[in-house]
C-alpha cells in the first residue's frame, strides 16, 4: 500500500505552539514555594527556582544564528531599483547575518530617496548612473549587487571592478559569451570576487534536492525534466525590456529557461555533451516579435542521462523540476518559487513528502557572497557558472535554428 510520510518537523515548531519556556516559566512561577518544598529547591542540591522578578539571566539555547556584529557584516550596494530589488532582496537584509545595505544606486532620486528613508540609508549613498564611479571613495561598499537589465551586467560588473568593488550579479550573467569572459577578466585584474545570483542553489529544498541525487539516494540519475513558464506582461514594467532583445539578449530562455537548464546541470553534476533544441513563437503577439516565445531543448549528459527541459512565456505558471532514478523518483514543484516549496519522493514501496525548514534564499545567497569575500575564498556559483550556462543557451538557440543536435566542449563536472 502506498503510503505518505512527512519528514523534518522540527522542535521549534513545538516550541511555537506550546510557548516554549515562557509556558514553562509561567507554570513554575505559579507554583511558587510548593514548587521548591517538593523538589527540595530551597536547598543548595535542587534545581534552581525561577526568579521573583526581573533579572539577567544565561544565554538561552538559540534555535537561529544571530547575525555577525556589525563590524563584522559587509556592506551591499543594490543597483538598479526594480520589482525584484525592493520586494525580494532588499527586505531580506532584515533576515542576513553577514550582510548589511549601505548604498543605493538608482536613476530615479525620489524612487530612491524613499527607499533611503526606509531602510536608513545615508542621502550622501545615494547614486546614479552617470555618478556611479564614485562608489570608488566609499569604503561603506564591499559588494554591488547588480540588478539591471541583462544587457547593462557586464558594463556595470566592470565598472565596479574598476572602483575597487566585488560583484554579485544577477543572472543571466550578461548577453554573450565574450561579455562573460570580459566580466571574468576584470574581476581577476582587479583581485575582486565576481558571484552570479543563482538564487535556487542556496534555497533549502533545491540543495535537499541535489544532495540527495549527488549522494545516491535516487539510485543512478537517468532523467531529469524541469519546465518554467509564464505570462509575460507588457503592462509590467519588469516585463517591458525583456521583449526588447537588445536589453533582454534572448527571450522565455533566457530568463526562465535558465532555471531548467540549471536544474539538469546541478542535480546531475554533469556538464551537457550534445543539445537539440526547437523554438515556437507566435509573431504576430507584440511580445515575441523580438524575442522566443516557446522552447523545448534536450540534453545528453556523459554518463548517458538525459534532460528534457522546457521554458514559455505565454503559459500558466510553471516552476517543477523531476528527477528520475534506478531507486527513487523527486518532483520539486513549485520549485524556484520565493518560497512555499513542496517535494514529493517515490519509491515502488512508499510516497513521502518531504518537508524541511524553509529559509530566505536571497539572505543567503547574499551571506554567502559576504562570507566569501571575508574569507577570501572562491564563491559557490562564480562568473564560470554564468559563463557554462551562456554558452550552452548560444548552442541551444543553434540547434533550434539549424534543426539538428548541436555538440558542446565538456567543461568538467559541476560538483562543488
Amino acid at each position: 500500500m502506498t503510503m505518505l510520510f512527512e519528514t523534518g518537523l522540527s522542535r521549534r515548531f513545538f516550541l511555537r505552539g506550546t510557548g516554549g519556556g515562557l509556558l514553562l516559566g509561567s507554570a513554575l512561577g505559579a507554583a511558587g514555594p510548593s514548587f521548591a518544598q517538593s523538589t527540595g529547591a530551597s536547598g543548595g542540591g535542587g534545581p534552581a527556582l525561577p526568579p521573583d522578578g526581573p533579572t539577567g539571566r544565561p544565554m538561552p539555547e538559540m534555535e537561529k544564528a544571530m547575525p555577525e556584529a556589525p563590524g563584522k557584516r559587509l556592506g551591499y550596494a543594490i543597483v538598479g531599483l526594480g520589482q525584484f530589488a525592493l520586494n525580494q532582496i532588499i527586505p531580506s537584509f532584515a533576515e542576513s547575518k553577514s550582510s548589511k545595505l549601505v548604498a543605493l544606486v538608482s536613476g530615479n532620486r525620489d524612487k530612491a530617496l524613499q527607499v533611503a528613508d526606509r531602510y536608513g540609508v545615508e542621502q550622501a549613498n545615494i547614486y546614479d548612473y552617470q555618478n556611479f564611479d564614485r562608489i570608488a571613495d566609499n569604503d561603506e561598499i564591499d559588494i554591488v549587487y547588480i540588478i539591471l537589465p541583462n544587457a547593462l551586467h557586464a558594463e556595470y560588473t566592470v565598472r565596479a571592478f574598476k572602483a575597487g568593488k566585488h560583484v554579485l550579479c544577477e543572472k543571466p550573467m550578461a548577453v554573450t559569451a565574450d561579455e562573460c569572459e570580459t566580466m571574468i577578466r576584470a574581476g581577476r585584474e582587479a583581485d575582486r570576487k565576481l558571484m552570479i545570483a543563482y538564487r535556487a542553489q542556496y534555497e533549502p529544498y533545491n540543495m535537499e534536492a541535489i544532495r540527495m541525487a549527488r549522494e545516491g539516494e535516487l539510485g543512478r540519475i537517468r532523467l531529469v525534466t524541469s519546465d518554467h513558464g509564464r505570462i509575460l506582461d507588457p503592462k509590467v514594467p519588469a516585463d517591458q525590456w525583456r521583449m526588447v532583445k537588445a536589453l533582454a539578449g534572448g527571450g522565455s530562455l533566457y530568463d526562465i529557461g535558465i532555471y531548467s537548464l540549471q536544474a539538469a546541470r546541478t542535480i546531475t553534476g554533469e556538464e551537457p555533451v550534445e543539445v537539440s533544441a526547437h523554438i515556437s513563437s507566435d509573431r504576430s503577439d507584440p511580445r515575441f516579435r523580438e524575442i522566443e516565445e516557446l522552447v523545448a531543448f534536450q540534453l545528453r549528459f556523459p554518463s548517458g542521462a538525459l534532460a528534457n527541459l522546457t521554458s514559455s512565456y505565454s503559459t500558466a505558471p510553471v516552476k517543477r523540476i523531476q528527477v528520475f532514478g534506478s531507486k527513487a523518483s523527486l518532483v520539486l514543484d513549485p520549485a524556484t518559487e520565493y518560497e512555499r516549496h513542496q517535494m514529493m519522493v517515490k519509491t515502488e514501496k512508499e510516497e513521502r513528502r518531504v518537508q524541511i525548514p524553509e529559509g530566505n534564499q536571497f539572505a543567503a545567497e547574499m551571506d554567502h557572497m559576504a562570507k566569501a569575500v571575508l574569507e577570501e575564498r572562491e564563491p559557490k556559483t562564480p562568473g564560470e557558472e554564468g559563463l557554462r550556462d551562456i554558452r550552452i543557451m548560444q548552442a541551444i538557440y543553434q540547434a533550434a535554428e539549424q534543426g539538428r543536435p548541436v555538440s558542446l566542449e565538456t567543461t568538467g563536472s559541476t560538483a562543488r
